[in-house]
């Protein structure tokens, strides 16, 4: 029988940290019952570290900022997209509030996710939230 234990302590945690550490030297064959106990606490652990420590992503700025970084875009492409040139950069330097409407278009026309768009982020002084499409 596998020995596997729910995880809902720190200490748990260690445990099932320190079971798992001896797989990564020596990996379990697939289709094994060791295999099967690591892929068991793996999830468990993950499971908990998501739980008692998540990591938030990041806000939709940042998100917008690093997705034209990784595709090469630029603020003109953006600007073709949000309303021209003023806007865009409003929007980069957090000056104006991405819409509902520009959320959409970023997600037809880039594939960004919408979620990723529509949390709540910080404006910069001066900044103030605007009713475009």
């Amino acid at each position: 029988m596998m020995d596997i234990r729910p995880i809902r302590t720190d200490a748990d945690l260690d445990w099932a940290l320190a079971q798992v550490e001896a797989y990564f030297d020596d990996p379990p064959a697939p289709g094994t019952p060791e295999a099967d106990r690591f892929d068991l606490l793996s999830d468990l652990i993950e499971a908990y570290e998501n739980r008692e420590y998540p990591i938030d992503g990041p806000d939709p700025i940042a998100t917008l900022q690093g997705y034209m970084t990784l595709t090469g875009r630029r603020p003109s492409d953006l600007a073709e997209l949000v309303g021209g040139r003023g806007r865009a950069s409003e929007i980069l330097n957090r000056k104006r509030r991405l819409t509902l409407g520009m959320i959409q278009r970023l997600h037809e026309e880039w594939r960004i996710p919408a979620r990723s768009l529509i949390a709540p982020y910080h404006l910069e002084a001066g900044g103030e939230a605007q009713a475009d499409s």
